[in-house]
């Protein structure tokens, strides 16, 4: 998720339980008959729309970050793709290297050793 997104998420998170708490802070004096009930309500209601408004914002703001930087592509089709065509290229210049040494290995002095490594008797 996009930063932008993140954050208008948060928000919209934390003004979503504020207005919950706020909702059922009224509901409760209400139940009792405190004097605090009827503001409560109203700022309830005004929290209400603030939260719908807040949970709009972060669907506009996905809408408008996508329009903005384009779709995140899947990993199948574009990273995927690079990826083989470096391998590719890779391959080609070892193969290369390799044709061009005459098909040795580079860096073995006594090739002949390779046949008596496993061979304990005569360590």
């Amino acid at each position: 998720m996009p930063d932008a997104v993140r954050t208008a998420a948060v928000r919209a998170v934390l003004i979503m339980s504020l207005t919950i708490i706020q909702a059922m802070v009224a509901f409760l004096s209400t139940l009792t008959g405190s004097w605090l009930a009827f503001p409560m309500v109203l700022s309830s209601v005004a929290s209400t729309v603030v939260a719908t408004w807040a949970v709009l914002d972060v669907w506009v703001t996905r809408q408008v970050w996508n329009q903005r930087h384009g779709v995140v592509s899947e990993p199948s089709s574009t990273a995927r793709q690079m990826r083989r065509q470096r391998r590719r290229a890779q391959r080609a210049a070892r193969a290369a290297e390799r044709d061009e040494a005459g098909g040795r290995i580079r860096g073995r002095r006594n090739a002949g050793d390779l046949s008596r490594a496993g061979d304990l008797s005569r360590a």
